[in-house]
């Protein structure tokens, strides 16, 4: 039996799934993007004016522990070696982040060694916070409160729209604080940026001609998708449903583009710290790309705001009441006939590229498998947690 599926959307979960699905089975796919190009949010073009490879919804490294999807993703392009280092400015200078050795020296006028810092950072904690609630209180009993008012409390607030007392803990964990200078942002083994971009990765992951891409194909629920024996979704799980619960809380990012002779800031990311400078950060695209050479060079500012109807949602807030509206949504879900969700919007979470390759990945085996077997077919890839 030949089975047609259809995918809707042609980011990384959609296209991995597809790849896979193929390997495993005797099918034909089509994959509908409302979008212009495929990609999703981690789409790249060569900007016209500089010729610079542009990551167009903000900048996207590829990093990870597993050996396995980093072989994964090798097999349909090459990836170069980076390193990313982020600079932060705060009360009008320059400091290295995540923080660091250097950082804490530079911040307090020190020379600190590893464990004499380590000690003194130990004298700033708030040690009264012995389980923390939220952000805030993260933050205090992590770095205390002068590391934290100068480098997380206006950028967190800025990219959040609240307070960071309001955020759960979990965030500031994704942020490491070294007794060392090594100032690399990312603690993977593996850590690269495809040389001709990633949407030519996953357009060599869907060149089969069994796939059929189809873009400006918007999926309408309840009257698309009829005819296949199965629909996967990767598109906000709320709208799927039409916000019959609601909008699930989301941030969004504006990019005001800019252009200079030469190097504009010297580095790929550059952080502002202080809640009264309104953007959140500047990048520029060029630095990714240092195996290149450009006599111009393109930058973004970053501003960071509530997501709108028209808006492209990036990062999930899962405050509370986001958790209580998303188990409503996955009641409705499994409920359905015929339909699976998977990835960052359709499970609303916040996922790296590694993270969503590898649960594509699995997913398609778990799928495959109960096809076979004549199990019930999975909704999601995953249990949701608090």
């Amino acid at each position: 039996m030949t089975y047609r599926f259809l995918i809707v959307g042609a980011g990384f979960s959609g296209s991995v799934l597809a790849e896979q699905l193929l390997q495993q089975l005797d099918c034909t796919i089509d994959i509908w993007d409302e979008r212009n190009h495929t990609g999703g949010n981690c789409h790249t073009e060569r900007d016209a004016p500089t010729g610079v490879m542009v990551h167009q919804y903000g900048p996207h490294i590829f990093n990870t522990d597993k050996k396995e999807i980093w072989d994964y993703v090798n097999h349909f392009g090459v990836f170069r070696p980076y390193v990313h280092r982020v600079k932060a400015v705060s009360k009008g200078k320059v400091y290295p982040l995540p923080v660091n050795l250097h950082t804490i020296n530079q911040f307090f006028n020190k020379s600190f060694s590893p464990a004499a810092a380590r000690a003194f950072l130990h004298t700033l904690a708030d040690s009264s916070i012995t389980a923390p609630q939220n952000f805030e209180e993260q933050a205090l009993r992590f770095i205390g409160r002068e590391l934290y008012e100068a480098f997380f409390y206006g950028y967190t607030k800025k990219q959040w729209g609240v307070e960071p007392a309001r955020l759960p803990a979990s965030i500031l964990q994704r942020i490491p604080v070294r007794f060392s200078y090594d100032d690399n942002y990312h603690n993977n083994i593996y850590t690269g940026i495809p040389e001709d971009g990633y949407t030519a990765i996953m357009q060599q992951m869907t060149a089969d001609k069994r796939i059929r891409i189809t873009l400006n194909k918007k999926f309408i629920p309840g009257t698309d998708g009829m005819e296949y024996d199965h629909v996967f979704f990767t598109g906000p799980i709320d709208a799927y449903f039409n916000y019959q619960y609601g909008r699930l809380g989301y941030r969004t990012v504006s990019f005001e583009k800019g252009y200079a002779d030469g190097d504009y800031q010297g580095t790929a990311q550059m952080n502002y710290c202080d809640a009264e400078i309104p953007h959140t950060r500047i990048t520029e695209h060029k630095h990714f790309a240092y195996w290149e050479q450009h006599d111009k060079t393109v930058y973004f500012t970053e501003y960071s705001k509530e997501t709108g109807p028209s808006d492209t949602p990036y990062y999930p807030k899962r405050l509370a009441t986001d958790k209580a509206m998303l188990q409503q949504y996955r009641h409705l879900a499994e409920q359905q006939q015929k339909i699976s969700f998977l990835g960052r919007l359709a499970t609303y979470r916040y996922m790296d590229m590694h993270h969503v390759i590898g649960e594509a990945l699995s997913f398609s085996k778990r799928f495959t498998e109960a096809l076979r077997t004549g199990a019930a077919l999975p909704v999601f890839p995953n249990e949701e947690t608090a």
